[in-house]
């Protein structure tokens, strides 16, 4: 299994109101994809970060996931917020 973890980080109030937009469909997307057993991003205390668990069966699951993320509207919209990832494998 690929397990990710981390935080979205928003350098403003445009950034977190792309998320607001953007999430609800991607985690729709995402939760429907082969081999996604777990997608949370989650609002902080902090309203310009959001933190992100995702669990995948395998790593090829995970870059189906990663590719189509990329090219999805969640991905061009969200483009420049910053992304602090760490990404290990679960055995």
């Amino acid at each position: 299994m690929i397990k990710l973890t981390g935080r979205l980080v928003c350098t403003n109030s445009d950034e977190t109101a792309r998320i607001r937009r953007y999430l609800p469909a991607h985690t729709r997307l995402t939760k429907q994809e082969a081999g996604c057993l777990l997608f949370e991003v989650k609002e902080t205390d902090d309203p310009l970060v959001w933190t992100v668990e995702e669990l995948f069966e395998s790593q090829e699951s995970f870059d189906a996931h990663q590719a189509r993320t990329k090219a999805s509207v969640w991905g061009q919209e969200t483009r420049t917020i910053a992304r602090e990832y760490v990404i290990t494998e679960v055995v």
